[in-house]
């Protein structure tokens, strides 16, 4: 393992094998892993329950009105100190970002073929790239927060990533 594989702000790997039906992870902040970009975002509750009615991204007005209300989301968590909800709602903001920028790119939705032999030729959506440019700027925003990068690195430094065998 080289040195670079010892960084202590090392995010662990999401945890797919915790029973996610029974944990509340307001009640049980420990638990939860940040895990890599939108891993885990439809599954930790009762954040997904929280945010998932005001992910949309069909038009630009739908897409600002959503980041909009997810960031006032990502705000009223911040106010309570609620790292995992901060994390969640960011997690949604980049969920409408690379979402809508798929259907961008891919009106069908589909980046391969059936076959999953070819990438489909791009098939550019104006108004879908729009929603995502939307959702993008807001991402940045909260990802970026302040006390979103100082409540992250403690959660980080609380339950660092566990060397490899």
């Amino acid at each position: 393992m080289g040195d670079g594989d010892r960084n202590p702000k090392r995010q662990p790997p999401f945890d797919y094998d915790l029973d996610f039906a029974s944990i509340d992870f307001r009640q049980q902040p420990e638990l939860y892993r940040i895990g890599k970009g939108e891993q885990g975002v439809l599954l930790v509750e009762p954040y997904k329950s929280e945010l998932l009615p005001h992910w949309r991204f069909r038009t630009p007005e739908v897409a600002r009105e959503s980041a909009d209300r997810l960031y006032a989301m990502f705000e009223g968590y911040k106010e309570h100190g609620d790292f995992v909800g901060m994390d969640m709602a960011r997690k949604f903001l980049q969920m409408g970002f690379t979402r809508a920028r798929r259907y961008a790119n891919h009106k069908s939705g589909r980046k391969w073929s059936p076959e999953r032999s070819e990438v489909l030729p791009l098939d550019i959506d104006p108004v879908k790239a729009e929603s995502a440019a939307i959702f993008h700027e807001v991402y940045v925003r909260a990802k970026e927060d302040p006390l979103y990068q100082r409540l992250k690195a403690d959660h980080l430094s609380r339950f660092p990533a566990e060397e490899a065998d």
